[in-house]
């Protein structure tokens, strides 16, 4: 199976885990998600008050210049962690 494979079965075991992750744990899944599949975060960094946009945009941040077979493998690694 090849990575990409692998990541798209990943990502839909995803959808399927027994527990609800914790939200850092959420926040991670949705960076490494974007990072994998948009690359490098762009668009203005929401406002202050807008704390959930801004949580998801500081976490995909993080992941800025790791590429997207490092991001893709380690998505695949947190989901199998989870099941």
């Amino acid at each position: 199976m090849t990575l990409q494979e692998q990541f798209e079965l990943a990502v839909s075991e995803s959808k399927q885990l027994s527990e609800k992750p914790s939200n850092d744990i959420l926040l991670k899944i949705y960076s490494l998600y974007k990072q994998a599949t948009k690359g490098d975060i762009t668009g203005e960094k929401p406002n202050g008050f807008d704390f959930i946009n801004l949580a998801k945009y500081n976490a995909w941040e993080s992941l800025k210049g790791k590429n997207s077979e490092e991001s893709m493998q380690e998505y695949i690694d947190l989901i199998n962690s989870l099941k």
